[in-house]
């Protein structure tokens, strides 16, 4: 036998060709990222990484004060420095001095007369080194006389107004059923949730490149490119239409992604220059500037009945918004209407504030306002279970939402709502095996390798946490989406103006094409403001109203595509079917490929996706506010050494409501991303700010869970029951495992050690147990 012969016998294929691997293809698919190669060999097109010729380099100066009245801006020695091109200030806003997200504007591009939060910014600087431009923004001169910052939320009821607008950005008022229903237990809490940092990867970076026409190019890494272009039109005294945006790519976004502090500013320098600017934050800049998750005070009464049945919630939520109010109002809506969890409560009655303080600003971050509430209902449904002398998860089976119940908002559940399934699912999973009967993971216990706790110290505690969310916007948001599918040399391409941030929006696109066309070669288009809006990348907003927008304009073209061999045959398009790249009829007479009907042909359609309508909450905090909701249960599995107080998540079992699983391996990363992003919410990550002021703003000061702090995350069961309103019965997943895995993890923190776990994160002092 020759060497080739044996070779090929030990390969197992007798000298035949081996058989390829079939191409993932198609909804259902694990189709891989179409930008993954780039990424991991760093050719990826980031923000950071432009460059134009003539290219001038920005700084900005940021107050180091959270409060204080702005006597006076000299920026003389700045603009004599050697290579400094432009310093601006708010007196060169040409248009609206006010911006904001969320449909509020009340935030300055600069501030002028009152400095409402530490970093906020005073003036920029162009330059022709970036070394050049940071030395002349530290040498603009700005006296001010500083002020008290009002820092507590609670005080900001009685304080000074710290902005013309107040500082009560919104209360809602809840009020369902009987004020005077009552219990036969009663238990009450009082809770705290930290200050939470989005801590975008990569760099916050963007280029600003004049036009001929006397507008401007603006080169983000933007979530929300239309609303960022009106915005800069209308701060630059400038038509929409003279403003461009082109997304360059998003390393990741978990909240809105880049600060607008530094995005105007350097529209204002390119037009002020007429050269390209390009500003590159650093950590510390995004930490000052970009919006964090709200810090949130919660107070709980809960009623039940002998049985564990909840009666009666009454609860008090105030959301510390910072200065401004971007889209606090939203994440205040969210607060109230989910505050008591996915269970029935036949009564309720919840107050919340959004106030503003001289704190750092909050906004959208992902699952806000639901991921607070979460923490504090859970508590509360412990706490029942204490008193009654039930299990944990039983007392929830009792009381949890199913479709058709009606939430305090009034809004009845008309989306699949499989509660029950899902913590039943995740409470009979095997639970994970004791440290000792694995003596070799030993090292594994809270304290890691050589750590200082001891493993007679340990105590295992298991917890749950339900959590649920809303998609798309909510409230009368006009939730629309446009989507254009062309088809030339058997290539397709999408144009559509939804920004990849990670969601997977351009794989499902390409998915969405080639199931519905039969076409294996997709490309979707790079996105601008050239293109119709299709909104913010949020709250699986993309996968619903983008992807059903890509899913109509592609049925459309496939109209096109059957007609004539349709009227060819004598049939309607609707006895003819596409499927493995082959057109075939019902009767079997007609079997084509798509490559030959296409024949040299161009086709192109355009269609819309815009759900169906919702209303704002009203005086009572009544309305049916939400298009669709998304539902995940959780049961942490923790060891806590309750000498010490740290604590290690062992294990996360997930059950999560998903509608339809569209591509798999790319539903796994999202669930498992968003489950460890709530550990961090829970055990690690805190953005302190004492007296107004960021302390350490920096990835070594604010600790974000690594690779060794991410337990082990299991799956137990999706349960795929289609939402009928929903394009593909699909629902959001990244949001929901954010909103329950920190209220597990505490849960069986809480299990563990008894102690109340009241605040999140949770400090090690409070899983200390005296003489445990």
């Amino acid at each position: 036998m020759s060497n080739d012969a044996a070779t090929a016998e030990a390969a197992g294929t007798t000298g035949t060709a081996p058989v390829p691997e079939p191409i993932p293809h198609g909804l259902g698919a694990s189709l891989p990222p179409a930008d993954a190669r780039a990424k991991t060999e760093g050719t990826f097109p980031y923000a950071a990484d432009l460059w134009a010729e003539g290219l001038l380099w920005a700084a900005v100066l940021r107050s180091p004060h959270p409060h204080a009245r702005i006597v006076s801006v000299d920026t003389t020695h700045a603009r004599e420095m050697p290579g400094v091109r432009a310093v601006v200030t708010h007196e060169d806003v040409p248009g609206a001095p006010l911006h904001g997200r969320g449909g509020r504007a009340d935030r300055p591009v600069f501030a002028s007369e009152v400095v409402r939060h530490h970093g906020e910014p005073i003036a920029a600087v162009a330059a022709d080194h970036p070394d050049t431009a940071r030395m002349a923004a530290a040498a603009v001169i700005v006296e001010y006389e500083v002020l008290a910052p009002v820092t507590d939320p609670e005080q900001a009821f009685e304080a000074e107004p710290l902005h013309p607008d107040g500082n009560l950005i919104r209360h809602i008022p809840l009020r369902h059923g009987d004020p005077d229903a009552a219990g036969e237990v009663v238990v009450e809490g009082l809770y705290r949730i930290g200050r939470q940092d989005p801590a975008p990867i990569g760099a916050e970076a963007g280029l600003a490149v004049p036009r001929p026409d006397g507008g401007v190019e603006l080169y983000l890494a933007s979530t929300d490119p239309h609303a960022d272009r009106d915005t800069a039109a209308e701060c630059y005294g400038l038509a929409p239409e003279q403003v461009k945006i082109v997304v360059t790519g998003v390393p990741g976004a978990t909240a809105d992604r880049e600060d607008q502090g530094f995005q105007l500013p350097l529209g204002l320098l390119a037009l002020k220059t007429g050269c390209p600017v390009k500003l590159t934050a650093t950590r510390e800049e995004s930490f000052l500037g970009h919006v964090h998750r709200h810090p949130t005070l919660l107070r709980y009464r809960h009623h039940a009945d002998a049985e564990g049945r909840v009666v009666k919630v009454e609860a008090q939520i105030l959301l510390d918004a910072g200065a401004y109010a971007d889209t606090s109002s939203d994440a205040l809506a969210a607060a109230v209407a989910f505050a008591c969890g996915p269970y029935v409560v036949p009564n309720a009655f919840i107050e919340g504030w959004a106030v503003r303080t001289n704190n750092p600003p909050s906004g959208h971050v992902r699952g806000e306002g639901a991921m607070q509430v979460c923490a504090a209902y859970e508590a509360q449904m412990d706490k029942v279970a204490k008193k009654l002398g039930l299990d944990p998860a039983e007392v929830r089976l009792r009381n949890v939402l199913a479709t058709g119940d009606v939430l305090p908002t009034g809004q009845t559940v008309t989306c699949p709502a499989p509660v029950a399934e899902l913590l039943q699912a995740v409470r009979d999973f095997p639970l994970p095996a004791l440290p000792k009967d694995t003596p070799e993971d030993e090292w594994l216990l809270p304290g890691g390798p050589e750590g200082a706790g001891e493993p007679g110290a340990v105590r295992r505690g298991v917890g749950y946490g339900i959590g649920m969310v809303h998609m798309l916007g909510a409230e009368g948001a006009d939730e629309v989406s446009t989507a254009t599918v062309k088809v030339q040399g058997g290539v397709a391409t999408v144009l559509c103006a939804a920004v990849e941030t990670g969601q997977g929006f351009t794989t499902l696109a390409r998915q969405i094409v080639q199931d519905t066309l039969g076409i294996d070669e997709v490309q979707v288009a790079p996105v601008d403001t050239d293109q119709p809006p299709a909104g913010a990348g949020c709250r699986g907003r993309h996968t619903w109203v983008s992807g059903g927008a890509v899913e109509r304009a592609a049925k459309m073209v496939r109209t096109q595509l059957l007609q004539p061999l349709a009227h060819q045959f004598g049939m309607s398009t609707e006895l003819l079917q596409i499927a493995d790249g082959k057109i075939t009829s019902y009767d079997g007479v007609l079997s084509t490929t798509v490559t030959e009907a296409l024949d040299g042909k161009e086709l192109w359609a355009t269609a819309q996706c815009r759900p169906h309508p919702t209303e704002p909450l009203d005086e009572a905090g009544q309305g049916d506010a939400f298009v669709g909701m998304a539902f995940c249960a959780i049961r942490a599995v923790v060891d806590v050494d309750v000498e010490i107080g740290s604590v290690r998540v062992v294990e996360l079992a997930v059950a999560q409501d998903v509608g339809r699983v569209l591509n798999p391996a790319q539903l796994t990363a999202r669930i498992e991303a968003g489950v460890t992003q709530g550990v961090g919410i829970a055990l690690t990550e805190n953005l302190r700010t004492p007296r107004g002021l960021i302390r350490h703003p920096d990835l070594t000061g604010y600790a974000l869970p690594t690779a060794l702090d991410a337990p082990d995350i299991r799956i137990v069961k999706l349960v795929e029951e289609r939402d009928v309103v929903a394009p593909f019965g699909a629902k959001a997943v990244s949001a929901a495992p954010v909103v329950a895995s920190p209220a597990a993890v505490a849960s069986a923190v809480r299990a563990a050690t008894g102690r109340p776990v009241n605040r999140l994160p949770i400090r090690p002092q409070a899983a200390v147990v005296t003489g445990g």
